[in-house]
């Protein structure tokens, strides 16, 4: 696994007064960017403050439908202000079709919905968290290696049913494979027995930043676990919602899906 901040975009503001970019303005929807501004500035992004580390460090993330331009808006210690609109390429995502599902978890039956929404009302919680780690810092490497089964962004018909668009990235291997965090951070929630995602991890990486980790085989960390990059934190498995041995992996800013592939780079197989 190769650590990387390929897809990472880092924007270097000058000390106090404008800014020099030297990167390209474009980014694809899914991307994350890391961006440098002087320590003490604040960041508004399409208006909204965000969080902005002592060192500078501030994150802006691209959903799947992300639409452009992108307000960036930094004002330095000294009162000085800049602001960068980023353009925001569309992309094309596929339609996966996936048959041989228990019919209870497409639609699930009606005792089981008080359940979900509780399990749901746990994972939006964990991704509301606003900490001030900045475990991304580091860059992200892939959590296993395997073969790449699920995309994000995919349009996911289950049993010949429509369903929401895919979330992250699925990765193939075999049943006990380690699963390592993609980045340093600590566990926000380790879950033996969620409805859909089966034995679930979540890591906080700092500033709205999580990762998911689902259909674990078993889980090696407990939730207030702090944890570096390539730490392992369980196993591959084919627990909840699964068709065979596989990791479910999503990375999100708040509420908003990204793409592990733009965060992380290429995965290991690719190398």
């Amino acid at each position: 696994m190769r650590a990387g901040l390929l897809a990472l975009v880092l924007w270097a503001w000058s000390l106090p007064a404008a800014a020099e970019w030297g990167l390209a303005d474009r980014y694809p929807q899914g991307a994350l960017a890391v961006g440098q501004a002087a320590p003490g500035s604040t960041v508004r992004v399409d208006g909204r403050p965000v969080r902005v580390s002592p060192g500078g460090l501030f994150l802006v993330g691209l959903g799947r439908d992300a639409e452009g331009p992108v307000s960036v808006a930094v004002r330095a210690p000294d009162g000085t202000e800049t602001t960068r609109r980023l353009t925001v390429t569309t992309r094309e995502y596929r339609i996966q079709r996936i048959d041989g599902l228990p019919p209870k978890k497409v639609t699930p039956p009606p005792e089981t919905l008080a359940r979900i929404r509780a399990e749901s009302a746990r994972i939006k919680a964990v991704r509301g968290v606003d900490s001030d780690r900045a475990g991304f810092a580091g860059g992200f490497v892939w959590p296993v290696a395997g073969t790449v089964s699920g995309v994000f962004g995919s349009q996911r018909i289950l049993n010949g049913k429509p369903r929401s668009p895919h979330r992250g990235v699925d990765i193939a291997a075999p049943a006990g494979t380690p699963v390592r965090a993609a980045a340093d951070g600590v566990v926000a929630l380790a879950a033996p027995d969620m409805y859909y995602t089966g034995k679930t991890v979540m890591v906080d990486h700092g500033h709205g930043l999580t990762s998911v980790y689902a259909h674990m085989r078993d889980l090696r960390v407990a939730e207030g676990q702090v944890v570096e990059r390539g730490a392992v934190i369980g196993t591959v498995g084919q627990s909840g919602r699964a068709t065979g041995p596989h990791l479910h992996w999503g990375i999100s800013l708040f509420a908003t899906a990204l793409d592990p592939a733009l965060v992380a780079g290429p995965p290991p197989a690719a190398q």
